[in-house]
């Protein structure tokens, strides 16, 4: 956002300091300025970067009340007086049909006003902040935005037919909007509409029928409040953007609407026209209590020096400075004689001079606080004021956090752990000793991922208000910003990539939310060495981190392509679940050809993900230190041929279930398959097993060996195998 240095010395009065130390001034208090550019006679430009929560300072007046109040300077009144109409003309009727979305509407009618290009302080300053110039009626609106951050609009009178009506759209009503396009409106659209049509949709942009052209000799000044979440979704359906949806979409200021008409119309009449009849001003009693008549909030000087501790200056932050702080920006102040006057402090009334002004009923601050207990009534333009936490920030922001001493906040109880938090920490250090590196991504994703790598389907959880669509949705499962953040590693031309995240996923509905923990884990390319990532790594993390747990099992296994177990992210060939003592713990595998397409993967990715909520019932393991045996080990090879049916994990609980103390391991060293039946028979292969006995008392004899070796080959037989000849 631009804004001129220029404007802001027509607000402040006395405001001496340089454009430099201004744009520092701000910045230090959380009002970035990210640029000043040198206008010679004409001030400087700043390039602000002002935060979505601060829709107050999205213009000159609010930035020129921030620097009011960091230099102790008063803030020039905004001129929203108006002649008296010539007519005694009934004014235009209005009537709000859906008072949820729209709490106040203001209209105003001008007659024989001239339609001319903008000349003057307005043509100047759009040149400066090279604003496009339309004409004097529509560059009034935009004028009056950047002055004071309140939305407006202009519509040819003679155009509407009969009074204005704000309500729902009727489902296919049309509307062609000012940028010219035809759009279908959804009756979820709240739009301001005349007896027989939609002219407006409501916050976002006006209608082309009704809009402003050389022709237009009478005019209708609209200036109202809408609901954030209507206007947000409007603004995102049908894709429109604009300076009037990003202030009403982040809550504008309920009381500024009149002052904003008579702004424009201030304008607008300068070269012709008068008014006519009075404003119509329609106020629903329900918005206001949300807004500009907010419960007041209770405030303790004590709790201030409580939060903030000790500053740089001996006095520290007083209650004449902490009230004066807080008048200034435009808060009611008031002194509670007694803790129990808290609930009948005063609230804001809705005139509109004190409201965009910032006036506060504030007499002899250095007098009043004897108790250090203040009632405060919040400004209608600051929504995101709500607790007495937040007036402390406000505090602190303005007195400078660079005057506080650095000091460590004092704690007087003790940490207390996650009753999971050794696991979580054998399950961190597993993974980095294996050579995976920890990375941590956002806790949301877009409605497709969501819907797509949900662990039960339809159990997703939509963001009241979100950042963006990309960002619509509590993350049901760490897969999508892993496939995010491998994909990036591909596109950098990294040779190879093997991360995991440990992170919350959510499950649920509107009415309840479930957290849960989970792991994610994805490699690609040359993650280990040179050796390119496949399935065996992934099943060796799955393998490694569910040993480090008690169970009576663990085994992988799959199912067939068309059984539909499997989830839609793995490529059914090539994938594995993970099960641990009958319990599903997650799933692994190569990402699906169609996912990978998607997302433009050139190259295998290997990705899965570990329910640690399951596995975080389970009792880690206990390691037990086993002296080393004195006495030398016993290695017997056998090659077996076995049905493809027998997997390793149905093969290992066979030789477990021999239960032979001596049988220290077994491993499997090769597996030789031939799909022409050649070397092994049609659906058969042949593995080369290794069996290893170890006594700790004495040297092994061969009858023992020989009777221990047929007893495996009998359960390999047991399972369908048999010796190789």
């Amino acid at each position: 956002m631009r804004i001129l240095s220029s404007w802001l010395h027509e607000y402040v009065t006395g405001l001496t300091v340089s454009d430099r130390q201004l744009a520092d001034d701000l910045t230090l208090r959380g009002i970035a300025v990210e640029g000043v550019f040198d206008l010679g006679e004409f001030g400087a430009l700043f390039e602000m970067d002002i935060t979505t929560n601060r829709v107050d300072a999205m213009n000159h007046y609010g930035i020129a009340r921030e620097a009011a109040t960091i230099y102790g300077l008063d803030l020039k009144p905004l001129n929203a007086e108006l002649s008296a109409s010539k007519s005694a003309a009934r004014s235009v009727p209005v009537s709000i049909e859906e008072s949820k979305l729209c709490g106040r509407f203001t209209a105003r009618v001008l007659r024989d006003v001239k339609i001319v290009p903008s000349t003057g302080i307005v043509a100047e300053r759009f040149r400066l902040l090279e604003q496009k110039p339309i004409s004097n009626a529509v560059d009034a609106t935009n004028y009056c935005t950047l002055a004071i951050g309140q939305p407006t609009h202009v519509f040819d009178l003679d155009k509407l037919e009969g009074g204005i009506i704000v309500r729902r759209a009727r489902k296919g009503e049309k509307l062609r909007t000012l940028d010219g396009v035809e759009r279908t409106l959804d009756p979820d659209d709240l739009v301001i509409a005349d007896e027989k049509k939609a002219v407006g949709l409501a916050g976002v942009m006006g209608g082309w029928d009704t809009m402003i052209t050389p022709e237009t000799k009478n005019i209708l000044v609209e200036a109202a409040w809408f609901d954030p979440g209507v206007v947000r979704r409007s603004s995102r359906r049908h894709l429109l953007h604009t300076d009037a949806s990003h202030r009403f979409e982040r809550g504008a200021d309920f009381n500024a609407p009149p002052v904003a008409s008579a702004l424009v119309s201030q304008i607008i009449l300068e070269v012709g026209g008068h008014p006519e009849g009075e404003l119509v001003d329609v106020v629903i009693p329900e918005a206001v209590a949300r807004t500009a008549k907010r419960p007041s909030v209770t405030f303790s000087l004590s709790e201030v020096q409580r939060m903030l501790g000790p500053t740089e200056d001996p006095a520290g932050i007083t209650a004449p400075m902490a009230v004066d702080i807080l008048a200034r920006l435009g808060c009611g102040v008031e002194e509670q004689k007694h803790a129990t006057d808290a609930a009948a402090a005063s609230t804001q009334d809705l005139d509109p001079s004190r409201a965009v002004l910032g006036e506060a009923s504030l007499a002899a601050p250095d007098a009043r606080h004897a108790n250090g207990l203040y009632s405060v009534t919040l400004p209608s333009w600051r929504l995101d004021l709500e607790r007495e936490i937040d007036l402390i920030e406000e505090i602190a922001r303005v007195y400078g956090y660079n005057r506080f001493k650095n000091t460590l906040p004092t704690f007087a109880g003790s940490v207390v752990e996650l009753p999971w938090v050794e696991k979580e920490r054998a399950v961190r250090g597993t993974l980095l000793a294996l050579g995976w590196n920890e990375a941590i991504s956002s806790s949301f994703c877009s409605a497709d991922d969501a819907a797509y790598f949900v662990r039960e389907p339809g159990a997703f959880v939509a963001l009241d208000n979100p950042l963006s669509e990309e960002a619509g949705m509590l993350r049901p499962s760490l897969l999508p910003s892993m496939l995010d953040m491998l994909a990036l590693n591909i596109s950098r031309d990294v040779e190879g990539a093997a991360l995991f995240e440990m992170g919350t996923v959510f499950s649920g509905g509107p009415e309840r939310v479930d957290e849960r923990p989970s792991l994610g884990f994805g490699a690609t390319g040359a993650a280990f060495g040179s050796q390119l990532a496949d399935f065996c790594d992934l099943k060796g993390l799955a393998e490694t981190l569910l040993g480090k747990f008690t169970a009576r099992s663990i085994y992988f296994d799959r199912f067939p392509a068309d059984s539909g177990l499997i989830p839609a992210w793995l490529h059914p060939g090539r994938s594995a679940r993970a099960v641990l003592d009958g319990a599903t713990m997650g799933w692994f595998g190569q990402i699906h050809p169609a996912e990978a397409e998607r997302r433009k993967l050139k190259q295998a990715v290997w990705i899965g993900e570990v329910w640690l909520d399951r596995l975080y019932k389970q009792a880690l393991r206990q390691p037990i230190i086993e002296e080393l045996s004195r006495y030398q080990p016993v290695r017997r090879d056998f090659s077996v041929i076995l049905p493809d049916a027998v997997l390793w994990a149905r093969l290992a609980g066979a030789l477990e279930a021999l239960a032979i103390p001596e049988l220290r391991r077994f491993e499997a060293k090769e597996v030789l398959r031939d799909p022409k039946g050649k070397l092994t028979p049609a659906q058969h292969y042949s593995l080369l097993l290794r069996v290893v006995f170890q006594s700790h008392e004495r040297t092994l004899r061969e009858e023992e060996v020989q009777r221990w070796s047929q007893q495996v080959v009998a359960a390999i037989e047991a399972q369908g195998g048999k010796l190789r000849t």
